[in-house]
């Protein structure tokens, strides 16, 4: 169990992630990330301290500017741990996102509610409406081809953005590697402009 927080600055997104027991109570943080504004490739990087002397993991677009792009996670020697990219098409009308492993796994994610994401569109869609922030909060699972759930990415009512993300046990009896489990999270939020 996971809590990312959003904190809000000039010039960049910056999270940070705390582990959390299965009460909810926060056990310390684990670390935080930085996400440039404008940038024409985008990219990610998890450090361990604030001085930012010690990153830890990261994603990175594959191509420049590209709504189809493939983004890949790595550690922090540079080897690839996972991988993700959004499934435009269907995304037109549900949020969906396809998430790999280095094993070969995938894994879907959609937006929990459909509802919530027609609702979204139609909000985005009205001109004096749309410049309004959408007053609706954003779930997300990820399942693997037999439905059972890989990552949840829950958000809180809050006036910052602030997410419960699990990661549960999969068919092997382990979770996923929680770097690219919360290399997915941030980017819910850091690649939707939520």
């Amino acid at each position: 169990r996971y809590l990312l927080r959003q904190k809000l600055t000039m010039m960049v997104n910056r999270y940070e992630i705390v582990r959390q027991d299965e009460s909810g109570n926060e056990l310390g943080l684990l670390c935080f990330a930085e996400q440039k504004r404008v940038a024409a490739k985008e990219q990610v990087t998890f450090y361990t301290d604030s001085a930012k002397t010690h990153p830890l993991f990261g994603f990175k677009a594959r191509k420049r500017i590209d709504l189809r792009s493939t983004y890949d996670v790595t550690d922090s020697q540079g080897q690839p741990i996972g991988w993700f990219k959004k499934q435009f098409k269907a995304s037109l009308v549900n949020s969906t996102w396809t998430l790999g492993l280095p094993d070969g796994r995938e894994f879907v994610g959609r937006e929990r509610n459909a509802k919530v994401a027609v609702a979204r569109r139609v909000w985005e869609l009205v001109p004096v409406i749309g410049e309004i922030p959408v007053p609706f909060l954003f779930h997300f699972d990820f399942v693997a081809p037999d439905g059972s759930l890989a990552l949840s990415s829950t958000k809180k009512a809050s006036v910052k953005d602030v997410y419960h993300v699990t990661l549960p046990a999969l068919g092997d009896g382990r979770p996923m590697d929680w770097r690219v489990g919360m290399s997915m999270a941030v980017a819910l939020d850091a690649l939707q402009s939520r």
